[in-house]
């Protein structure tokens, strides 16, 4: 959870490195916090007969909160990896997003990269 809030903290800083756990972590979490969402929302359909209204939009308030966090702990992650942001554009071609995947699995540059010193 402190890796979560961590990533709120900083909640638009595209500046410096991102640990592997810091990442995964707020992914985690990430995952987590939707399913909760889907299932209180889906309870909500069900009490109120809305056919999937109030999960939707609690889904998209929650994506659009978590947009600029996001992409934010992505490009730390890939400055880790002694990669720029840049990068990050890579999800909008084919087979780019498994490219960013592996980039995120990869281990972080030891010691300081042009992006800071190391995080761990």
């Amino acid at each position: 959870m402190e890796w979560y809030k961590k990533c709120f903290t900083q909640y638009a800083d595209f500046s410096g490195r991102a640990r592997r756990k810091e990442y995964w972590m707020f992914t985690l979490f990430n995952l987590l916090a939707i399913i909760v969402l889907a299932i209180v929302g889906s309870i909500l359909d069900s009490v109120f007969g809305s056919n999937g209204a109030v999960t939707g939009i609690l889904l998209i308030v929650y994506s659009l909160a978590i947009i600029i966090p996001s992409l934010s702990v992505t490009v730390r992650r890939l400055h880790d990896t002694d990669k720029t942001g840049w990068w990050y554009l890579l999800v909008f071609i084919p087979f780019g997003s498994l490219v960013l995947l592996v980039f995120t699995i990869l281990e972080g540059t030891a010691g300081p990269n042009t992006y800071g010193p190391s995080p761990k």
